[in-house]
């Protein structure tokens, strides 16, 4: 259908297979799985008008319509994760048919068969950091002097302290962060930074200075949590999210996406 596109939300070994009796996604459409190559794919038929290159260039800027998506996506990838390991792929990766998914599924067989081996009896956890942002120290009155400074230099002197108690404790909650990160990626496998999240998205106040994925072997998460609050405090609050399936761990360039 000229008309309509694949979807496709992740790949798995055809050990996975069928796909999840009634699983919908996005748009409530139908998933189903198509197996080529020992590969299974996960897909749903899907209207251009709405995720066409155009529309989705569109969509994107909706943050409502993003995150309706979003968790459509991360639904068919929990439900298949319960199978077996998946590799999840990017959000809204949509091909031109059915067909183009088999050519990748048999053109990147190796690669997906590598990424499935190495998180196989694996967990994707995920830690923030949040340090509360701390109001400037006050600053010591200047001694006297003969010419007391004028109203604008005294602000000035104030301001250029406030910075730097700001940059100060910026800096200290760094090394902080990084300290945690290091304790942590010891008992992981295998670990990603990502970018501190936007406060409309982390609906946090607070300054992120962390936000890590790990990928812990199941048999250590109870390991890894015990690290993980061995780590508390310091003025540092920490947030432990998961387990889910290995997003940061899977992303492959899957090419060919309409």
């Amino acid at each position: 259908m000229d008309d309509a596109g694949t979807y496709l939300y992740a790949v798995a070994s055809d050990v996975a297979v069928p796909c999840p009796e009634g699983l919908k996604g996005v748009a409530g459409r139908d998933v189903r799985a198509i197996a080529q190559s020992g590969l299974v794919a996960y897909v749903s038929t899907v209207p251009l008008e709405q995720f066409g290159e155009e529309p989705l260039r569109r969509s994107m800027e909706d943050l409502d319509w993003l995150g309706a998506t979003a968790h459509a996506h991360h639904r068919v990838v929990e439900a298949v994760a319960r199978l077996g390991p998946v590799a999840p792929v990017r959000l809204v990766t949509v091909y031109s048919g059915e067909e183009q998914v088999r050519r990748l599924l048999e053109e990147r067989h190796d690669d997906f068969a590598d990424t499935l081996a190495r998180v196989a009896g694996r967990q994707e956890w995920g830690v923030k950091a949040y340090v509360v942002k701390t109001e400037a120290a006050p600053v010591a009155p200047e001694p006297a002097a003969e010419e007391p400074a004028s109203p604008g230099t005294a602000y000035l002197k104030r301001r250029q302290a406030s910075l730097r108690t700001r940059e100060e404790s910026w800096r200290d909650a760094g090394a902080r962060a990084e300290r945690i990160h290091d304790v942590l990626r010891c008992v992981a496998v295998a670990s990603r930074r990502h970018r501190a999240q936007d406060p409309q998205l982390s609906g946090r106040d607070e300054w992120m200075v962390l936000n890590g994925a790990y990928l812990v072997d199941e048999e250590r998460a109870e390991e890894f949590a015990r690290a993980l609050d061995d780590l508390r405090g310091q003025g540092i609050e920490l947030e432990l999210t998961g387990p889910w399936a290995p997003y940061s761990f899977t992303v492959l360039e899957e090419g060919g996406p309409r």
